[in-house]
């Protein structure tokens, strides 16, 4: 095992950040007070929350009576999704449109509701991964209850055209929602400005713990079903008492990654397209993704005659995390179903490879998976 180590898989989890911790441990300790309870613990763990609320608004240019935290994005995707439809049922509108590369969050709602009596329309998707608006254009029926697009993939980091989507989704008196959990802190996401009526967003992907996410819902959306029944928290729309700590943690988390986003990307991308440009020099070496309409930290390639598995396993032995596509599937031998959907052939898309830095990765790092993944590849062929 080497004694070096580089984290390549920010787009799975990242740490928690300082700046989130310092904000979050007084409500560990001493703000244990319920948001619901009106004595003045309750009262400040109420302000805390509503703080909150404020700043991660603000950094998708909400009202904060817009956002509703969640214990997940993926919780925040089968809300919006399952909500919508079960919503729009009762007009006869039962047809979902979403595609092929979305995250499973969203996928696996979808059958749920297939199941149901509910019709979906995957959209076709190029062989860079990005979706064309003019195929959602036509895939919109008179019945059709909700368009699902995420905003950039979590495998092969293509940015999809959500602004277009948006603003055709508007005129066609469609609702639209698009997962933006890993565009937040990478890209400029405004909710009014790109026509978006839902959103789902995660905090452990911006330096946020592991279980806090929320929901956009714009104002104008008709009121849809509760996906959590009980008390009357989150304005009555879920139930359970807050996670104050975690939510404070968000707050902090996306005021700091919804700020800088230019300055930050401009010490990325250069390690990023170093990264792809060294790597395809491998023979037997193919880019998965768009070459330029891609998040800025994400590299996802494909490497003939090897098994991603392996090679994870085997640059894990080296000090390298990274990950084969998402972590969420990470059990799974099947290779991604992303990669598949942009017409990758099974053999070939069972050899992908997922690296995704950050502003901090080091050009030290850079280098060293650069010397190290050559040597792990003939390896593997050999």
């Amino acid at each position: 095992m080497s004694s070096r180590f580089v984290y390549a898989d920010n787009a799975a989890t990242t740490p928690v950040a300082d700046e989130v911790l310092d904000a979050m441990l007084p409500w560990l300790k001493e703000g244990y007070g319920n948001p619901s309870g009106i004595y003045a613990k309750g009262r400040e763990a109420r302000k805390a929350v509503d703080a909150a609320r404020t700043l991660t608004a603000a950094g998708i240019g909400a009202a904060p009576g817009e956002v509703f935290f969640t214990a997940s994005g993926s919780e925040a995707d089968n809300w919006a999704v399952k909500g919508v439809a079960w919503a729009k049922a009762k007009e006869g509108k039962k047809h979902l449109i979403t595609s092929g590369i979305e995250h499973h969050a969203v996928l696996h709602p979808m059958e749920s509701l297939r199941k149901e009596g509910f019709e979906v329309t995957l959209l076709p998707v190029g062989p860079e991964g990005v979706i064309r608006a003019e195929d959602v254009a036509s895939a919109i029926r008179g019945d059709t209850a909700l368009v699902s697009v995420m905003y950039a993939n979590n495998e092969i980091g293509a940015i999809q055209p959500v602004q277009e989507i948006g603003e055709l989704c508007r005129e066609r008196g469609v609702f639209f929602h698009t997962d933006a959990v890993q565009a937040i802190g990478h890209l400029d996401v405004d909710v009014k400005a790109q026509s978006i009526d839902l959103l789902s967003l995660s905090g452990h992907k911006i330096y946020a713990p592991k279980g806090i996410g929320a929901l956009y819902i714009r104002k104008g959306v008709p009121r849809f079903p509760n996906l959590i029944d009980g008390g009357g928290q989150e304005m009555g729309r879920r139930a359970g008492t807050e996670n104050v700590a975690s939510i404070v943690g968000l707050g902090a988390a996306m005021k700091a990654a919804c700020r800088g986003i230019g300055e930050r990307n401009a010490l990325t991308l250069p390690k990023r397209d170093r990264l792809i440009e060294e790597i395809l020099k491998i023979p037997g070496t193919r880019l998965n993704g768009h070459p330029h309409k891609r998040l800025p930290g994400n590299v996802n390639v494909a490497f003939e005659g090897i098994e991603g598995e392996r090679l994870i396993l085997m640059l894990d032995g080296q000090g390298i995390a990274a990950s084969a596509g998402s972590a969420c599937a990470s059990g799974s031998v099947d290779p991604s179903h992303v990669l598949l959907a942009i017409g990758l052939p099974y053999e070939t898309a069972h050899g992908s490879l997922r690296l995704t830095i950050n502003e901090m990765t080091a050009d030290a790092d850079v280098d060293y998976i650069l010397r190290t993944l050559p040597d792990v590849v003939r390896r593997l062929r050999g």
